[in-house]
């Protein structure tokens, strides 16, 4: 597996929206973790043309993660909610599109890639079977046993494992309102969960921004830790100004509909507090909210966009992110030899 052949257990977390970057794969891969391409809103042609940009950078294997698309909503599931927003904000139309899925797979078989993720679901076993023809892993982010047992079942290499403190979209395979009122799983919990319930590698994700985090999650049963927000401030990432100076603050974090649609943990701003019962339509809200998004980048006016951030976001350092890497794989090693040097009790 390729996890087997990475100098450090560090795998970048596909941001997709601008922090992802050829160049920050490239960076990643080359300090020794693995890289990812966020392909999501992108056409398959853009993914196309990011894919040669990360292949000119860099010979370390890389990866790159998929939406799996959702059905369409029912207009009447969302059509208050948008009406409403347009008495106060500039939007869009609330249109479905499947993220380019079918191109994108035929990309990614035509030119294959060393792993190819997937977010909001999990590709069917013929998807699977086709992709592993094309000599590529695939992982799939859960969020559940239940999740992890049917991507399992699809031929699925590895499960990503999301813990509730992860910044951006849920990645759960269905969205549905009602599962709102259940507490998601932290990722230790999510972790240890899974390692008793499958024996397939586990990928952890969700609120790990230092070496003793990324220490905690090897320790918990997993392969390795798949990591975001701690990139959000190197230099080869395409964040954008207003959210990589937010991210410096003490701000609290929230899981939220309101931009999207789909469930998403960013920081805590004014859209979101005002927005508390948005229904469950993606992509239809994500397209709707487009303008309104784009004006309040250009206003600089951090209570009317999306701020995509996990629960640790203020630990993030402004790094090269080779550096990061290697800074991250240093403190984790450190924090492994502090816990073997505490004395449990009768051992």
């Amino acid at each position: 597996m390729v996890l087997d052949e990475l100098g450090t257990p560090i795998v970048l977390a596909p941001m997709a929206g601008g922090p992802s970057t050829p160049e920050l794969a490239a960076a990643v891969s080359d300090a020794g973790g693995l890289g990812f391409i966020a392909a999501g809103y992108l056409s398959a042609a853009d993914l196309g043309d990011r894919i040669e940009r990360t292949r000119a950078l860099t010979s370390a294997p890389f990866g790159v993660n998929l939406f799996y698309p959702s059905a369409p909503s029912p207009t009447e599931t969302f059509g208050a909610y948008v009406t409403d927003l347009a008495r106060e904000f500039p939007v869009g139309e609330p249109r479905y599109d499947s993220d380019d899925w079918d191109a994108k797979l035929d990309l990614l078989t035509a030119a294959p890639v060393p792993v190819v993720s997937c977010t909001f679901g999990c590709p069917s076993a013929p998807e699977i079977t086709r992709l592993h023809a094309a000599g590529s892993e695939v992982w799939v982010t859960v969020t559940s046993v239940a999740e992890a047992k049917y991507a399992v079942e699809a031929g699925a290499d590895a499960l990503i494992a999301q813990g509730s403190e992860a910044g951006g979209h849920r990645g759960t395979f269905a969205d549905r309102p009602a599962d709102d009122l259940t507490d998601p799983l932290g990722l230790l919990a999510l972790v240890q969960l899974l390692t008793a319930a499958v024996h397939t590698p586990i990928v952890a994700t969700g609120g790990i921004t230092t070496g003793a985090g990324l220490a905690a999650a090897l320790s918990a049963g997993a392969a390795a830790a798949q990591i975001g927000t701690a990139f959000l401030r190197c230099p080869e990432a395409g964040t954008a100004p207003l959210l990589r100076d937010a991210i410096t603050l003490d701000t609290p974090t929230m899981l939220t509909r309101a931009f999207t649609g789909r469930r998403a943990r960013g920081l805590r701003n004014l859209f979101m507090l005002e927005h508390p019962d948005a229904p469950a339509a993606y992509p239809e809200i994500h397209y709707a909210t487009g303008p309104l998004r784009a004006a309040a980048r250009t206003e600089g006016n951090a209570d009317a966009v999306n701020l995509w951030a996990g629960q640790a976001h203020s630990l993030a350092p402004e790094l090269p992110a080779g550096e990061l890497v290697r800074q991250l794989s240093e403190s984790a090693k450190d924090a492994l030899k502090r816990a073997l040097s505490i004395r449990i009790q009768g051992c």
